[in-house]
């Protein structure tokens, strides 16, 4: 099947725009203190954009990034299919890494502002269920 060029286009300026937000959301991240463990980690369905930590604790980091708030927040995006999917995903993280440590879920919200991005961290932002 062929897209017009144009969806494409807007694919592709989509996916720049997630890169873009995972990169300011890692940015942000270190600045508070947190130190990357992993990028984007897949097992089966799921994608963990970021795992950190912070002292005792790791960090599930779920970004969110838009261009606009006309269709909403973008935290209102994850939804519980996908939350089912990252608990899965980091349970089996942490069963083969061996790790016995505190698990959070938190959620990076990143919306375009003119030449800047507002970024809003939600920590706990979803519980293992």
């Amino acid at each position: 099947m062929r897209f017009p060029l144009s969806w494409e286009v807007n694919m592709a300026k989509h996916n720049e725009l997630g890169k873009k937000g995972e990169q300011l959301a890692v940015d942000y991240l270190i600045t508070k203190g947190y130190t990357i463990v992993k990028r984007n980690y897949r097992f089966q369905k799921a994608e963990v954009d970021i795992i950190a930590r912070l002292k005792g604790t790791l960090a599930i980091i779920e970004v969110k990034t838009r261009s606009t708030l006309d269709f909403g927040n973008p935290q209102d995006f994850v939804k519980p299919k996908q939350i089912q999917r990252l608990v899965k995903a980091v349970d089996e993280y942490v069963i083969v890494n061996k790790l016995d440590v505190e698990v959070r879920f938190d959620i990076i919200a990143i919306v375009k502002q003119d030449k800047g991005f507002n970024i809003e961290h939600l920590e706990d932002a979803f519980y293992h269920f």
